[in-house]
């Protein structure tokens, strides 16, 4: 029902930025929850930001620790489409990014891989030092 699809990956230095999108067909954006999680190669995937829609165009923005202040998750319900903007980014950075949708109604379990229930394939971002 729910397809999401990622894109804007791609090899850049430390310091600088990338500008991931997720594009959704179906219902993605019915959905109460969006989010992004990253995998690094032997780690398990992890969370990285979400978005819980609380009304009519007004949502509320979570994110992983190692994450805050550098990256911004947002969405475009028009478009169909989430974004994650990463910026000052590090070698630590580097990761599958996939995005995902949920019924989450609880801010409190978002970064829960278990709450969502559509995945996308991942786009690969690489940070080199």
């Amino acid at each position: 029902q729910a397809q999401l699809v990622e894109s804007g990956g791609g090899l850049v230095q430390a310091g600088g930025s990338l500008r991931l999108s997720c594009a959704a067909s179906g219902r993605t954006f019915s959905r109460p929850t969006m989010g992004w999680f990253r995998q690094a190669p032997g780690k398990e995937r992890e969370f990285v930001a979400a978005l819980t829609w609380i009304a009519t165009y007004a949502y509320a923005q979570d994110y992983a620790d190692p994450v805050k202040g550098r990256f911004t998750i947002s969405g475009d319900a028009a478009k169909n489409t989430l974004y994650l903007q990463m910026n000052s980014l590090k070698a630590e950075d580097t990761a599958m990014y996939y995005c995902a949708a949920g019924t989450s109604l609880s801010r409190a379990t978002v970064s829960d891989r278990t709450v969502y229930n559509s995945w996308g394939q991942g786009t690969q971002g690489t940070v080199s030092s």
